[in-house]
């Protein structure tokens, strides 16, 4: 009987995703791995944890909302609303095809929304400031369909922060684009330094770190944009 053969995950969790960055990645140093039998078993076990987890929380949430009062007190339903724009960060990391999870969590997030609406009564600007924070959450949860994007912002996030600049200098440019938007122009340029730093210690040839070199001038590049967008704001 031929040995079980483990294969990488179709929709991968947030520790064999980092797995998959590190997979003999000259760029993360001494903490590049290599994916084999052993590494993937190790990662999709975090992986399957994490998921469980999360979906017993997510059960625990769907009872709360069900047995929500008709009058419930807005600092319950406040505090739920959190638990909920937590849930769906937290379902944007985990393993296998999520896309059923989120939409469930959005229709929830509407019933506790229509709840608050209900609460502010004919308050103009409170239900001003309602649409504002529901424009940002859409907006929010866009970002968080990019995978780098949602683990970085993970509070548990796999990405050390020595890992940072390896990681980015290894992004595909769909998702550097979007992990970009996340850092101030100070945090880039030091995130350039740090990169142009690595790429200059490195005996690779240059086509080797070539996909690193283009990202480091995507980078500036971005931060360039920022600069006019300021002169033409000013």
């Amino acid at each position: 009987m031929n040995d079980f053969i483990l294969q990488p995950s179709d929709n991968p969790g947030a520790h064999e995703r980092h797995l998959n960055r590190k997979h003999n990645n000259p760029l993360f140093g001494s903490r590049q791995l290599t994916r084999n039998q052993q590494t993937m078993l190790d990662v999709q076990e975090k992986d399957h944890q994490v998921l469980l987890d999360f979906h017993k929380d997510f059960q625990g949430i769907i009872e709360q909302t069900i047995q929500l009062k008709p009058n419930e007190d807005s600092d319950v339903i406040l505090k739920l609303k959190d638990k909920l724009d937590k849930l769906y960060e937290r379902a944007s990391i985990i393993a296998d095809d999520q896309r059923e999870t989120k939409q469930a969590i959005r229709q929830l997030l509407k019933v506790i929304m229509t709840s608050v609406r209900k609460g502010a009564g004919t308050d103009v600007q409170a239900h001003k400031e309602l649409d504002q924070e529901e424009a940002a959450r859409d907006a929010h949860f866009l970002m968080l369909e990019n995978k780098l994007v949602a683990d970085l912002l993970d509070p548990d996030s796999v990405i050390h922060k020595d890992e940072l600049v390896p990681t980015l200098l290894s992004a595909e440019k769909e998702e550097l684009a979007a992990a970009v938007q996340l850092f101030d122009e100070n945090q880039l340029t030091l995130i350039i330094r740090e990169g142009e730093d690595l790429l200059n210690t490195l005996n690779s040839p240059p086509q080797a770190i070539a996909g690193a070199a283009e990202n480091l001038v995507f980078i500036q590049g971005y931060i360039d944009y920022l600069n006019l967008m300021d002169d033409t704001s000013d």
